[in-house]
């Protein structure tokens, strides 16, 4: 049986690739709360698209989908669910919007996961909501010709419990360890937990709560502005092949963590570029085109190309963007990095911040 032990995380032998994302993340964190704290309304709309991004996301990611028009009648409570997927999908949100709501008092354990659990699935009014499976399952793959095979045997329905059980203790105990850092064990958290497999069905779903949950605990409030479950449904096929490496070998206590964490991070990351993205469109909707350009740059806390601004910004034309562009560099207000199509812009102040390469 797999034994859960975090302490190798306190061994100083993590990949260097790691260590610098996860400093580079917390970097992220202190400049994005500072903007929030002077920037509260643009934030509360922020919120909004993001909660219908993520329980869109989350959803489509089980292939349990619907128009954009209904996903956000549903979210924002305009109208009832119509069908079991739409019920599924309002669970989700109903979860969602709790562990926003009411995350500092909910604890990290068995009762509050089978909670989770057990809201998601209360209006579609399922039976086994909020229990453990009581059959084995296993975690199929289909090729193209339609063809079946296991790509994982999650732990029985017999050691589900201990298994869980056993996970949360070995959190706890990280938890109290001063000498891990906290973000990389949540990875390793989730990981674990969807090997066990603990129900019959919602697990993927019960992963990104838990995952939403962990982060709040340790004060990571990126997600309630920036989807996390749109960042791992937009790479899909790398978040399930980073899980499927990471859990060759875990039954025998013989797997690696790496492919899951660096993936876990690489979209954190992208949640906070994306949240760069969506705060300058909704920033500087009022402004002025050379304004909105400006803003588009110096709001960013990440390099920005051009061709990112054009994105953004399609109503300004390529020529405008260039103008403003070296009006800003000969300023100073911002530093041009790279060359040719490389070529990107950072606000002056942001730029001593490390990036992931």
């Amino acid at each position: 049986m797999h034994i859960f032990d975090y302490s190798f995380l306190d061994n100083g032998l993590l990949p260097t690739g790691i260590v610098n994302l996860t400093s580079t993340i917390s970097a992220l964190k202190a400049l994005a709360d500072e903007r929030k704290n002077k920037n509260q309304i643009v934030y509360t709309q922020l919120e909004s698209i993001a909660r219908i991004q993520s329980v869109k996301n989350s959803n489509a990611i089980e292939g349990i989908v619907t128009t954009d028009a209904r996903i956000k009648e549903i979210v924002e409570g305009n109208s009832a669910p119509l069908n079991h997927s739409e019920m599924e999908i309002a669970g989700y949100r109903d979860m969602l919007d709790e562990i926003h709501r009411e995350h500092s008092i909910l604890a990290v354990n068995e009762d509050t996961i089978r909670y989770m659990h057990k809201v998601m699935f209360n209006i579609a009014n399922y039976s086994y909501a909020g229990q453990y499976k009581i059959e084995d399952n296993l975690i199929m793959t289909i090729d193209s010709a339609g063809k079946r095979s296991v790509r994982f045997k999650p732990v029985t329905a017999t050691d589900t419990k201990d298994a869980m059980e056993q996970l949360i203790y070995a959190y706890m105990d990280a938890r109290g360890n001063a000498n891990i850092n906290q973000l990389l064990l949540i990875p390793c958290v989730i990981l674990d937990f969807l090997c066990i497999h603990p129900f019959s069905d919602g697990n993927g779903r019960v992963s990104r709560l838990l995952s939403l949950l962990l982060l709040y605990k340790n004060e990571y409030d990126i997600c309630k502005y920036a989807s996390f479950e749109e960042q791992i449904n937009n790479t899909k096929d790398s978040y399930y092949q980073a899980l499927y490496n990471s859990s060759q070998g875990w039954h025998e206590n013989n797997n690696s963590y790496i492919p899951f964490m660096e993936n876990f991070l690489m979209t954190l990351y992208k949640c906070y570029k994306e949240l760069d993205q969506r705060f300058s469109v909704v920033n500087g909707k009022r402004l002025k085109k050379n304004e909105r350009i400006e803003q588009t740059v110096l709001n960013s806390i990440l390099p920005i190309s051009k061709a990112d601004i054009c994105e953004f910004l399609p109503d300004v034309s390529v020529t405008t963007v260039e103008a403003v562009l070296g009006r800003m560099v000969k300023e100073g207000t911002v530093q041009k990095l790279g060359q040719a199509r490389s070529t990107k812009y950072v606000n002056a102040k942001y730029l001593k911040q490390e990036k992931p390469q």
